[in-house]
């Protein structure tokens, strides 16, 4: 069973924004799907039994080695793929934990690197979504809220919250 298939017609994906103490971003250049030679921030679907920001921590991890804690979520790219496939990515804002030596999935991507926003908004390679969230302040940032019960009868076994 092909990805594609396994997900169904209801997509949802997480990508990071992770930002070095420096302030540079760390970008992938992937080796498949539409972005394909593109510089874009890592992303993947989330998996059962995870919330959207365990798999954005986890997608990170496997994508560039990278492990980060979650600052707050940015915000939402969603649409529909030829009318029928409702594709939607969550966004975050991390911050790097502990060392910033990049490993990149080479079955996956071309490359990965942390890049200064001055040189990524020149690079002609850039994804549309990368060059739309360089010229965003991203000052409006919604931390997460954990430890909270909606009630007993729901049966959750992780609940947060993201306003």
């Amino acid at each position: 069973m092909s990805g594609r298939e396994k997900r169904g017609k209801v997509w949802l994906a997480v990508s990071g924004l992770v930002k070095s103490s420096e302030g540079n971003w760390l970008v992938v250049k992937k080796r498949y799907g539409g972005l394909k030679g593109k510089w874009s921030l890592p992303a993947g679907f989330v998996e059962e039994g995870e919330t959207a920001d365990e798999a954005v921590l986890r997608e990170v991890k496997e994508e560039t080695g990278i492990d980060c804690g979650i600052k707050g979520l940015l915000g939402l790219r969603t649409g529909v793929i030829k009318e029928e496939i409702s594709d939607n990515l969550l966004v975050f804002l991390l911050e790097p934990v502990g060392e910033l030596t990049i490993t990149h999935q080479e079955e996956e991507l071309f490359e990965a690197c942390f890049m200064a926003p001055e040189e990524l908004v020149l690079e002609k390679d850039a994804s549309v979504m990368l060059h739309y969230l360089l010229n965003e302040s991203l000052s409006v940032i919604k931390p997460g809220t954990d430890g909270i019960n909606p009630g007993n009868q729901f049966g959750y076994t992780s609940y947060k919250l993201f306003f």
